[in-house]
């Protein structure tokens, strides 16, 4: 297992496990597939804040942040995803990536890192226990996906 900042020909993996992830659970709100070249471009966009876990030389997860909100006075602040294909799940992979986009974090001079975590999902919400997180809120009914209503818990780590 890598830990690595992600490349443009990682997009292809990445997008068939980001695209599962879409398709088939709540742990996204979002039912909207992605495209290869998009994310593509993100991983262009967001440069160092995208990190890959690579196993047996295939990119098999990632963590990344992004905004928060528009504005300067929310520069500091960031949002992040992750997301890990089976094979990279409950090997430490996942700590193995919050701890390398936290290093990039802290080196952006970002102050914390949200999470924004399906309230369905109680396995993420331990992860993010686990590595330091708070449950700052929960939001009722804020998703909806497969025809029902999902709360959704922000988390916070400070760094």
């Amino acid at each position: 297992m890598i830990i690595r900042r992600a490349r443009p020909e990682d997009a292809e993996p990445l997008t068939l496990i980001l695209n599962d992830v879409i398709a088939n659970t709540t742990i996204t709100f979002t039912s909207d597939l992605k495209t290869v070249d998009y994310l593509r471009d993100e991983i262009a966009a967001r440069g160092a804040a995208f990190q890959v876990v690579e196993v047996d030389g295939v990119a098999a997860g990632y963590a990344s942040y992004f905004p928060f909100r528009n504005g300067p006075g929310y520069a500091r602040t960031k949002e992040h995803s992750i997301a890990l294909a089976a094979q990279a799940r409950g090997v430490g992979a996942g700590r193995a990536l919050m701890t390398a986009l936290e290093d990039v974090a802290r080196k952006d001079k970002v102050h914390s890192l949200w999470a924004g975590v399906s309230a369905e999902n109680p396995v993420w919400r331990a992860f993010h226990a686990a590595i330091g997180f708070d449950e700052i809120a929960t939001l009722s009914e804020v998703g909806f996906k497969f025809d029902r209503w999902i709360d959704l818990v922000l988390m916070q780590k400070k760094l």
